[in-house]
């Protein structure tokens, strides 16, 4: 146990957390402004995919990215049609919304591979660096040599709570989440702000998917989002629909699923952890996150309502 708990476990942890905080970035933009998105699975799985695909067809994982960013928002312009224009309601839409992910992307990599499981390897992002920070003994061993995307999503952090909070766009938003009927009564578009905001969902959630196939393996495999959505989403619930308390709990959720990782074969006590208690072990926490913090959490006033 004492190889356990080391730096390369705070590196696991940010590494699993990474696509987390992209996704549950996404969750709360589109929940402040009024729309329950639980679609974030299908489109990080859409994004994965053509993420994937993008690179595949041109071998440069920067296209992929942009393929699966906008692939993400499309789904976001219709989940956002489909709750804002046709009144369906968030919860139906979002599931059909992941069943629809799920069997494109798993009919189209069976009809462009000819097989199933998984695609070829791609190329995959780069690892960046820190520069001569890299050889500072703490922030350098931790922070260097790192996705692009984790780089990224620090500053998609700050940003997103910078525009929420900080700006006459994030009042709009929230307003649109709180107050809709004293929002349109003060000129504010609520429906076009809620497209924006779930649009903008739908990139983030792309651009997470897209870190698992082109971050992590380099390839895609059917359904290898494995439920990071719902995690995410159960982030924003738990973070209270702040960028950063999502970002905070993303990577409490990260932490444990590298700690599972860890665990798995180890010896505690002379007895051996099952491996599939371990592979429980992020999802377990989520309930009891969910079941110990959501009642003090109080979400938008209008999330959800499609008569607003």
């Amino acid at each position: 146990m004492q190889h356990v708990f080391d730096a390369e476990l705070i590196r696991s942890t940010f590494r699993l957390a990474t696509p987390l905080i992209l996704a549950a970035l996404g969750g709360v933009l589109s929940e402040r402004s009024g729309v329950v998105n639980i679609a974030l699975e299908g489109m990080m799985l859409a994004g994965a995919f053509f993420g994937m695909l993008g690179s595949y067809w041109t071998g440069n994982p920067w296209v992929g990215v942009t393929l699966g960013m906008a692939v993400g928002g499309l789904l976001g312009l219709i989940h956002a049609a489909l709750t804002q224009r046709m009144k369906l309601n968030h919860i139906v839409s979002g599931v059909a919304l992941n069943i629809f992910a799920l069997g494109l992307t798993t009919y189209l990599l069976r009809r462009i591979f000819q097989h199933a499981g998984g695609s070829p390897p791609v190329n995959g992002l780069p690892q960046w660096g820190l520069g001569p920070a890299d050889r500072l003994p703490i922030i350098g061993g931790l922070l260097g040599g790192q996705n692009p995307l984790f780089y990224i999503s620090i500053v998609l952090v700050i940003g997103t709570s910078f525009l929420l909070f900080r700006t006459p766009a994030g009042l709009r938003i929230r307003a649109a989440g709180e107050h809709p009927e004293a929002a349109a009564a003060v000129g504010i578009r609520v429906r076009a702000v809620r497209y924006l905001a779930v649009v903008g969902s739908g990139v983030l959630g792309g651009l997470a998917g897209v870190y698992l196939s082109l971050g992590q393996l380099n390839m895609f495999a059917e359904g290898m989002s494995g439920g990071r959505g719902f995690i995410a989403l159960a982030a924003v619930i738990f973070g209270k629909w702040t960028p950063f308390g999502a970002a905070g709990a993303a990577l409490f959720f990260g932490f444990f699923d590298a700690l599972q990782m860890r665990l798995q074969g180890q010896t505690i006590a002379g007895l051996t952890i099952p491996s599939e208690f371990m592979l429980m072990l992020p999802y377990a926490l989520t309930i009891i996150a969910l079941a110990g913090f959501v009642g003090r959490a109080v979400a938008p006033a209008a999330l959800g309502r499609e008569d607003s």
